[in-house]
């Protein structure tokens, strides 16, 4: 009778210890944004924007301020988050070739192990994403007003309202009604916004258009210390932005004015936007842009180019900074839940972007260059009693390592094939065990929309070496210490021989480290061609835009 009691006090113990270590495992809230600069955080940059709520994060725990991404558009960063390889790894190079679905996901694994997983908001590629026990997601884009959801249970159907507050209704949903809690979390709460083309939420509109904001130092930057991929990139704020889609000039008014639909599809985004306004909406929305458009009537026939530049930079900040204070309030929302509900004492809270974005900065918006403002993303990461709250760490990271980083949190084995490093280290406050110097990049989507030439890098925190190549064949390299803004070429400089040389080997090392090679490049670039080659657009080096990213 003593043996057999024994033993089910063993095995009562066991059940017990298993339990315990199971709510253990942390839950983990991933928030990311699409093209959410880094300079329009206020932990980061007070200038533009105040961000209390996502500052929040950044007070619990630590703020990253060399975090990067290791190709900057879209959907390959998506994919590179997921699989934790590099995207000519997980075949996700660009917005147009598919994901290839027989990469293992993070979330598969922590499915497999016991968390409850979900997903709100835009994922950009694929309808049904893998690892997920419930999800209601946008297809592609998204759209801000009145948007379409595919979800995994009921269909696909239409909700009126803002896309921001809606994705945050459908998480706290979640969390309130489906949350089991006996089961660990994975929860990816992402949102479209501040994704072009910039419509801030009814409550923003009219608040967000009477500001003014500072310009960039380099708005009106010439490239002539920069090489040919600089110069002919179409991302120009003046030449290049829609005046329609993104200035909110209305359709009517460009042709009153003689503004030509250049792109091809300005227009046409207008009406894909704002066009899906119900009739209240589009009322509150006239109330604000309807007097801008007959201001601008009245002042376009005497603007200068200068004068337009300058009216659109604040155009451009209006929209895009707009879209965020909705973004700041409902992360706001979800974090006083987490609290109110107490759930933030075991839960890591990540912030992050897809990657960086331009604000004027060298007269550009939109991401794609491995210069600083669309290579590096922002990054906050809270977690109650792990992290020490305030911290902040300038140690080069990635998009890269989010897989692995959550796996460990999780104690879930990481997979082999995966090209990251936990972030663990640097959270705990063991930061000898992190010893990465450089980081990898590479950018594929060329020739495309806004012609950013094909390039791969090697950053440290001191340089950034550049190889442009197919239509060229340019190397730039850049002080990161001495010229921040990134405006000076020096590779061709003496002084910087040595460092030159030493660059170009621990590049080369690099590529080999990740699998990466001047022959995949080439046979990428081939069936990147070939595919383009089917269609109307296909005249490379000179090609015309193709699609919107």
């Amino acid at each position: 009778m003593r043996v057999l009691y024994l033993f089910l006090l063993i095995i009562f113990i066991s059940s017990c210890s298993e339990e315990k270590t199971a709510k253990q495992r942390p839950n983990i809230v991933f928030i990311m944004s699409d093209d959410h600069a880094y300079q329009a955080i206020s932990a980061y940059d007070n200038r533009l924007i105040h961000t209390p709520n996502i500052d929040r994060v950044a007070k619990m725990g630590m703020l990253f301020t060399n975090a990067s991404v290791t190709n900057s558009i879209c959907a390959p960063s998506r994919a590179t988050i997921l699989t934790g390889k590099h995207t000519h790894i997980n075949g996700k190079t660009d917005n147009h070739f598919p994901f290839d679905t027989t990469n293992v996901t993070f979330p598969q694994l922590l499915q497999e192990a016991g968390y409850q997983t979900a997903m709100f908001g835009k994922l950009h590629f694929g309808n049904n994403p893998k690892g997920f026990d419930q999800f209601k997601i946008l297809p592609g884009q998204g759209v801000y007003y009145n948007p379409i959801f595919i979800t995994k249970n009921e269909g696909t159907y239409e909700i009126e309202g803002y896309v921001t507050d809606i994705i945050t209704d459908m998480t706290l949903d979640w969390l309130e009604n489906e949350r089991k809690a006996d089961q660990p979390f994975f929860l990816a709460y992402l949102h479209k916004a501040p994704h072009r083309e910039w419509l801030p939420a009814e409550r923003h509109i009219a608040e967000f258009a009477q500001k003014t904001f500072p310009e960039p130092a380099t708005l009106f930057d010439d490239y002539s210390g920069r090489g040919t991929a600089a110069k002919e990139a179409e991302m120009n704020l003046l030449h290049h932005m829609n005046w329609a889609g993104d200035s909110k000039i209305y359709p009517e008014v460009m042709d009153q004015l003689g503004i030509p639909d250049a792109s091809g599809w300005d227009k046409g985004a207008f009406e894909r936007e704002v066009g899906r306004m119900n009739p209240t909406q589009r009322a509150n929305w006239d109330k604000v842009y309807q007097p801008m458009n007959e201001a601008f009537i009245q002042a376009f026939p005497n603007m200068t180019d200068e004068d337009k530049m300058r009216w659109r930079y604040q155009r451009y900040m209006q929209d895009y900074l707009g879209t965020i204070a909705s973004v700041d309030e409902n992360v706001g929302r979800v974090l006083d839940y987490l609290e109110a509900n107490g759930l933030m004492e075991n839960t890591i809270i990540v912030y992050t972007s897809d990657q960086g974005f331009y604000l004027g900065e060298h007269g550009w918006f939109d991401k794609r260059f491995v210069y600083d403002e669309s290579f590096k993303t922002p990054l906050l990461v809270a977690w109650p009693g792990k992290i020490q709250p305030g911290s902040k760490s300038d140690e080069l990271v990635q998009n890269l390592d989010f897989a692995q980083t959550f796996l460990e949190a999780a104690g879930i084995p990481q997979p082999e094939d995966m090209q990251g490093e936990s972030l663990m280290p640097l959270l705990t406050g063991e930061t000898d065990k992190w010893t990465r110097d450089a980081v990898y990049y590479h950018y594929y989507e060329y020739p495309s929309i806004h012609m950013v030439k094909r390039h791969y890098a090697i950053v440290t925190k001191e340089y950034k070496l550049i190889h442009f190549y197919y239509d060229v064949d340019e190397w730039e390299l850049y002080d990161r210490l001495n010229d921040p803004q990134e405006l000076n070429n020096v590779y061709n400089d003496p002084a910087h021989k040595e460092i030159r040389q030493k660059l170009h080997r621990d590049l080369e090392a690099l590529r080999e480290k990740y699998g990466d090679s001047s022959e995949i490049s080439q046979k990428l670039l081939e069936e990147y061609l070939d595919k383009l080659r089917g269609t109307e657009e296909r005249l490379a080096p000179s090609f015309k835009k193709v699609g919107e990213d």
